[in-house]
Formats: C-alpha cells, sequence, structure tokens
C-alpha cells in the first residue's frame, strides 16, 4: 500500500487567526500534527499552506511544504491543487490530516488509506466512531454518517440521523438500544484523480445546506467507505478554549 498524507494548514482562520503556528508545549502546531503523519507508512508527508509564515517555519523543522492559493473554500480545493502541483498520478492515494489534530494516531492515518485501498468501488475512505450520549446525537456541530452493510456511506448530516422515531416521541434521555449512530471523523483518503472532478464539480444543493463538502462526492455518484477509526481520535483545535485543552495534555 502506498499513500501520501497532505496536511493542509491554512493561517486565516476566522476562529482562531495563525492556528497552524500557534504553540504547543513548544513546538507549533502545524509541527506536532507533522510528527505524527511521519509515524504512519506514508511514503511522503506534505503541509499545504497559504502562507510563507507557515512554509517557513515548516522548512526549518525539516518538513516539506507545497505553497497553495489562498482563495480555496476547503482543504480538498488545496489538496487538488497540491496533487497537480507535484503532478501525482491519478491513482496515487493522498491522505488529508487536518492541521488541526496534533493528537491524530499513525494508524488511524494508515487505516483510511488501507479501506481506500481495498475497496475499489470506492473513490474516497473515511473514518467515524460510536456517538454515545444524546447530547452529542442531538447537536448539529456533530457530523453524523449512515453507512449500509458494506461499509459504504450512504448520508453525511448535522441531523440527528437515524432518526428514533418512536424512542423520541415523548422525549429520550438516553439513546435507545440498537440505534448505534456514528461521528464521521474528518480524515479523508482520496484517489488523486477524483479531485480533479471534485473541484470541477459546482457545489452541490446538500453540500450547501448542510456545509459538508463530502456531500459533492455522494451527489455525483462516487461511493464513500467509512468504518470505524481503530483507535480514539481525540478532538481537534477549532477554538482558543480546545488550544489551551490541548496544552494541557502535553504538559
Amino acid at each position: 500500500m502506498a499513500f501520501d498524507v497532505i496536511i493542509p494548514a491554512r493561517f486565516g482562520s476566522s476562529r482562531l487567526p495563525g492556528k497552524p503556528l500557534a504553540d504547543i508545549a513548544g513546538k507549533p502546531m502545524v509541527q506536532r500534527v507533522y510528527e505524527r503523519a511521519i509515524e504512519s507508512r506514508a511514503q511522503r508527508v506534505i503541509v499545504a499552506t497559504d502562507d510563507m509564515r507557515v512554509a517557513e517555519v515548516v522548512r526549518a523543522f525539516g518538513g516539506e511544504v507545497c505553497m497553495t492559493s489562498t482563495n480555496h473554500v476547503s482543504g480538498t480545493d488545496r489538496l487538488q491543487e497540491v496533487a497537480a502541483n507535484l503532478a501525482v498520478a491519478d491513482d496515487r492515494i493522498l491522505v488529508n490530516v487536518q492541521g488541526d489534530e496534533p493528537l491524530i494516531p499513525p494508524l488511524v492515518i494508515d487505516q483510511v488509506a488501507r479501506n481506500l485501498a481495498q475497496n475499489h468501488r470506492a473513490g474516497v475512505a473515511t473514518l467515524a466512531e460510536p456517538i454515545t450520549s444524546v447530547e452529542d446525537f442531538l447537536n448539529p456541530n456533530i457530523v453524523k454518517v449512515v453507512a449500509e452493510e458494506s461499509g459504504l456511506a450512504r448520508y453525511f448530516s448535522r441531523a440527528p440521523v437515524p432518526w428514533p422515531r418512536d424512542a423520541f416521541t415523548h422525549g429520550q434521555q438516553a439513546l435507545p438500544d440498537g440505534l448505534n449512530p456514528r461521528r464521521h471523523i474528518g480524515i479523508y483518503a482520496y484517489r488523486a484523480g477524483l479531485l480533479k472532478l471534485f473541484v470541477s464539480w459546482p457545489v452541490a444543493p446538500i453540500e450547501r445546506f448542510e456545509s459538508l463538502e463530502q456531500l459533492r462526492f455522494l451527489y455525483h455518484g462516487h461511493d464513500i467507505h467509512v468504518a470505524d477509526a481503530c483507535e480514539e481520535v481525540p478532538g481537534g483545535v477549532d477554538t482558543a478554549q480546545d488550544l489551551e485543552r490541548m496544552r494541557a495534555l502535553f504538559t
């Protein structure tokens, strides 16, 4: 199994500007993520950034960097630019590791790449984990995924799906037995050729309403394989509070 990791690291985060360079126990966050990625079986790890400050830091710790446009609306668009700049073969597997996941387990990176390599029907692979509380199930910031028996995703939603109609008719303090909802984990493996198609498609209606770019693949008939992660994936860093929590974990 051969694959590369690309880490999108956009400087201008709306909620936490300069996030890739945020210090975590003496190292910038982008370096923490990079160090996790190089522990995987990836042949190559590349940081994709739109800012020279990030690029200089990555080069200083010995990482490989690829400069990309400041106009991308998603990490997937940024990945496609890297693939094009490096003339990556269409069948090459590329794993998108979020630049704000300094505790991403290397085995999880290997898992999502392997799942795509073994499932030729799918053009994309991703991961999930169980949802165990009603609070998380109802939270629109936690994306849910519903898959068929084969492991192919049927839908991703911010809504609570599948909806247990009868159990929730009169209120519910716990999830009913057998529901087994899944939270989507935002790590993806792609075949590089599919990224070319992705950036050529307009935003899909379901993608626009849910604000979930993975729905563009499903809308255009391309399967996404999903499986439960082999290890727990700690939350990433979206806010200043998340950053303080992450710093505490490294001390």
